[in-house]
């Protein structure tokens, strides 16, 4: 399985985390390479293993699913964290989301619906069921109104709009012809110009406001 997708498990129900494991091993494209049960250890076994995507949960003991992916960013590791929980509050949401998760799905999901993320945000794209991305729009919009695109420059608009394509910074600089410090100076600006904290707000403000690359 050279080409398989590779996941790591984190949660700290182990009954959980063997449900998962188990479905997911039949998958053809989508490896199982380990398991962690709190978020400290889900960033150590993330920067060992490398894996592609986590499936990570909110509430755990220790360091829960929003500190281990603000520490996976300063760590700047690559791997797309999806969110796999129970708890459906705003409180829960937003936080999640802006500490970079690249997905956020209930752990009621079909287990096809979840193979299917898996392979969404392995992909570069940002996956939120329409609840969730409610729920951070609503807060986004408080802040950031359309008026704000005028402040963009073109050039800010196409990058803007790869973002919402779910491309990364190496793939917008590729698409653009520009080197990759260039596009991290223009999504900078960008979330400075639109008051927002991340690619992710910036990707479902340009959905909402038409910005598409």
């Amino acid at each position: 399985m050279a080409d398989a997708i590779k996941v790591l498990l984190v949660d700290d129900h182990q009954v959980v985390r063997r449900g998962l494991r188990t479905f997911l091993e039949v998958q053809d494209d989508i490896e199982v390479v380990g398991e962690a049960a709190d978020g400290a250890e889900g960033v150590d076994r993330a920067e060992e293993l490398k894996p592609d995507v986590i499936l990570m949960d909110v509430k755990m003991p220790g360091m829960d699913g929003v500190d281990a992916l603000r520490r996976l960013r300063e760590l700047d590791n690559p791997a797309r964290v999806l969110v796999v929980t129970s708890f459906t509050e705003q409180r829960t949401v937003v936080p999640v989301l802006r500490a970079g998760a690249a997905g956020y799905v209930y752990k009621d999901v079909d287990p096809d619906a979840l193979a299917g993320a898996i392979r969404s945000v392995h992909a570069g794209h940002i996956l939120l069921q329409p609840e969730v991305a409610g729920a951070l729009l609503s807060q986004e919009e408080a802040n950031s109104g359309p008026g704000r695109a005028g402040s963009l420059t073109d050039r800010e608009r196409q990058v803007l709009g790869l973002i919402a394509d779910g491309r990364s910074n190496r793939e917008i600089a590729r698409a653009l012809v520009l080197s990759e410090k260039t596009v991290k100076t223009h999504v900078s600006n960008i979330l400075m110009k639109l008051d927002l904290s991340d690619r992710t707000q910036a990707a479902l403000w340009a959905v909402r406001h038409g910005v598409t690359g």
